[in-house]
C-alpha cells in the first residue's frame, strides 16, 4: 500500500516500512482550529477497548519519552500531567467530537 504524505506530515517509522502486516492506526491533525483524525478501529477483535486503553497509555509514554529527550522534561510528571488532563477532559470535555465516521 502506498501512502501519501504532505509536506508537513511525519516519517513513518521504518519498523512499520518493513513489516508488510503493518496497519496505521489513528492519524491526527491540527487544523482549523481543533483536531481532525482517522482512526481504524476494527484491529483487536472483542478486545477493542483493551487495545485502544493500551495504545493510548502506549503514545503518552512516547510523548513523556519525547518530551524528556526534546526538553529534558521529566518524563515521570509528564505522564503525571497528561493523566490529570486526559482525566479532566473525559469528565468535562472542553469540546464535543463532530463529524462523521468513514470507512475506506
Amino acid at each position: 500500500m502506498k501512502l501519501l504524505r504532505k509536506k508537513n506530515a511525519l516519517s513513518i517509522p521504518p519498523s512499520a516500512r518493513s513489516d508488510a502486516n503493518a496497519k496505521e492506526l489513528m492519524p491526527a491533525w491540527a487544523a482549523h482550529g481543533g483536531l481532525h483524525c482517522s482512526l481504524s478501529v476494527d484491529n483487536w477483535g472483542k478486545n477493542e477497548r483493551l487495545g485502544w486503553g493500551i495504545l493510548l497509555t502506549d503514545i503518552t509514554r512516547h510523548v513523556a519519552n519525547a518530551l524528556h529527550e526534546q526538553k529534558g522534561w521529566d518524563k515521570n510528571e509528564t505522564i503525571r500531567e497528561i493523566r490529570r488532563v486526559f482525566n479532566a477532559e473525559l469528565d468535562s470535555p472542553t469540546a464535543v467530537p463532530s463529524g462523521e465516521f468513514l470507512t475506506h
